[in-house]
C-alpha cells in the first residue's frame, strides 16, 4: 500500500515544523483574549509536540512511508529530521543548557530524584506482568502465542526500551528471540504508548503548581537552583554580538563533533569487548556500551559540565541556553511528527497492554511522590528518564527550567546502565504471568 504523504521533501517538512513552532510562540506571546486562557490549560511545549502529530495524522507529512512501483515493488522511505534533531541538535542543546550549570546545586536536589527514577523503573518491571494478567482475563489470545511468536517475548523489547533505550531494546530482541516479522508491532506500541504518556506529562507541566500543592511537595531545592541560575544569567547578561553568537555555535557544534568522533571509536571498541564476554547474560547487560548514541550524549554532557567550570559559562549572558531551547523545540516537533494518532486503532489489543502497563507505572509514581512529597519535576523526569531516555528526559526537564536539562540526561544515562538487567527481570515475570 502506497503511504506517501503530501510533502516528502525534508526541506519543506522542516519549514512546516518551524511554522508550527512559530505559531505556538506567537500565540503564546499574546496576552489578551482567547490564547492566554488556552495556554493556561495546554502548555506551549505540548502544542509544539501535538501540531506536527496532527500534520502526520492528516497525511501532510510522515516520518516513514512506502511507495509501490508499477511492477508492485515496494520501496521504503523515511525523513531524516528526527535523526538530525536527536544526533546533532539534542547534544548541542545539552551543551548550551549545561554551560552555566551549578553542579553542586544539581546534586543538592537530593535523594528524591533517585527515588522517583527507581520508582519509575520498578513500575515498568512490575507493570508488564500485571498488564498481561489483566488483559488475559479479558482477551487471552492477545497475550498468547507460542515459541518465537509468544507475545511476552515481544513485550520484553518494550521493557528494554522503557527502562533503558534503543540499545537495550535490541538486546532484549536478541536475548528472547522474538519473531522479527512481528517486531514492528511492538515498535508501534512503543511509539504510541510512550508518546501518549509524554503528552500527558507535558500537559501536567502546565499544571505543576496545582499538582505540587496536592502532593504537598517541597520544591525549595528546585526553586533555589532556578533562582541561582536566573541570578547568574542576569549578572552576565549582555546584548549578544555576532562574535558571541558564532562562539556559542562553535562551542555547541564543536563539542557535538568531538562527541561523534569519540563515539565512532568507543562504540565499536566496546561492542567488540562486550561480544567477547563468555556469559550471555553479562554480555547482554552491557550491550548499551556499543551504542553510539549513548557515548555521544555522555561525552557531550561531560564536556559541557567541564566547560561550566570555565569562563565559557559566561556565554549564558549572551543567550546560550536560549539557543539550546530552540534546538530542543525542534527536537520536540520532530518527535511529534513520528506520532500518527490514527494508528492507535490499528492494534487495540497490544495498545491495551501498553496502556495498562504505563498506567501502573504512572500510578506507582504518583503514590510514591505523594508519600515522600516529591515535586512533580522529579516524577516527570524520573518517568521520562526510563520511558523516553536521553532523547526526551532533557526535554521534560528543560520545560521546568533550561538549567535542569542536565538532571534529565544524568538519570537517562543511568537508565541505559540498568536497562537490560531490569528488563530481564521484567520479562521473567511476564513469562510467568503469560503461562499461568
Amino acid at each position: 500500500m502506497d503511504t506517501t504523504p503530501l510533502f516528502t521533501d525534508d526541506t519543506i517538512v522542516f519549514g512546516l515544523l518551524m511554522l508550527s513552532l512559530g505559531f505556538v510562540f506567537l500565540t503564546e506571546s499574546i496576552k489578551t483574549g482567547f490564547w492566554p486562557k488556552f495556554y493556561k490549560i495546554v502548555p506551549g511545549l505540548f502544542m509544539a509536540y501535538m501540531i506536527p502529530a496532527v500534520l502526520t495524522t492528516v497525511g501532510l507529512i510522515s516520518p516513514e512511508w512506502q511507495t509501490v512501483s508499477e511492477t508492485g515493488a515496494i520501496t521504503e522511505h523515511s525523513s531524516s529530521l528526527y535523526y538530525v534533531s536527536s544526533r546533532y541538535l539534542l547534544p548541542a542543546a545539552l551543551v548550551l543548557m549545561t554551560l552555566s550549570i551549578d553542579l553542586k546545586a544539581v546534586f543538592n536536589l537530593g535523594w528524591k530524584a533517585l527515588v522517583m527514577f527507581f520508582t519509575g523503573t520498578v513500575g515498568i518491571v512490575i507493570g508488564g506482568p500485571i498488564a498481561i494478567l489483566l488483559i488475559a482475563a479479558v482477551s487471552p489470545e492477545t497475550v498468547g502465542g507460542f515459541g518465537a511468536d509468544a507475545v511476552w517475548r515481544g513485550l520484553s523489547t518494550l521493557a528494554g526500551s522503557w527502562i533503558g533505550g534503543g540499545a537495550n531494546q535490541t538486546a532484549m530482541l536478541e536475548i528472547y528471540g522474538y519473531n522479527q516479522k512481528l517486531y514492528g508491532g511492538m515498535v508501534f506500541v512503543d511509539i504510541v504508548v510512550a508518546n501518549i504518556w509524554m503528552a500527558l506529562i507535558l500537559i501536567g507541566i502546565g499544571k505543576r503548581n496545582r499538582i505540587n500543592k496536592w502532593l504537598q511537595a517541597d520544591t525549595s531545592s528546585i526553586e533555589e537552583l532556578k533562582e541561582k541560575m536566573s541570578t547568574f544569567s542576569e549578572k552576565v547578561k549582555r546584548n549578544p554580538s555576532l562574535a558571541d553568537i558564532m562562539i556559542i555555535g562553535a562551542i555547541a557544534f564543536g563539542t557535538v563533533s568531538f562527541a561523534h568522533l569519540c563515539s565512532n571509536f568507543l562504540a565499536p571498541f566496546f561492542n567488540d569487548l562486550v561480544a567477547g564476554i563468555d556469559s550471555q547474560t553479562t554480555r547482554n547487560i552491557f550491550t548499551f556500551l556499543g551504542s553510539k548514541f549513548f557515548w555521544m550524549i555522555s561525552i557531550a554532557t561531560i564536556i559541557a559540565v567541564a566547560l561550566s567550570f570555565t569562563k565559557a559559562k559566561n556565554y549564558e549572558g549572551a543567550g546560550a541556553s536560549k539557543f539550546g531551547s530552540v534546538f530542543i523545540y525542534v527536537l520536540v516537533a520532530s518527535i511529534g511528527m513520528k506520532m500518527d494518532l490514527m494508528l492507535i486503532f490499528d492494534n487495540l489489543g497490544l495498545i491495551a497492554i501498553g496502556v495498562v502497563w504505563m498506567t501502573f507505572h504512572a500510578i506507582l509514581l504518583i503514590v510514591v511522590a505523594k508519600l515522600i512529597k516529591a515535586p512533580y519535576f522529579f516524577l516527570a523526569v524520573g518517568s521520562q528518564a526510563n520511558v523516553g531516555g536521553a532523547a526526551s528526559a532533557p526535554i521534560v526537564a528543560s520545560a521546568f527550567h533550561p538549567s535542569l536539562a542536565t538532571v534529565g540526561v544524568l538519570l537517562a544515562v543511568f537508565g541505559y546502565a540498568i536497562g537490560t538487567i531490569a528488563a530481564i527481570g521484567c520479562t521473567i515475570l511476564m513469562e510467568l504471568a503469560a503461562v499461568s
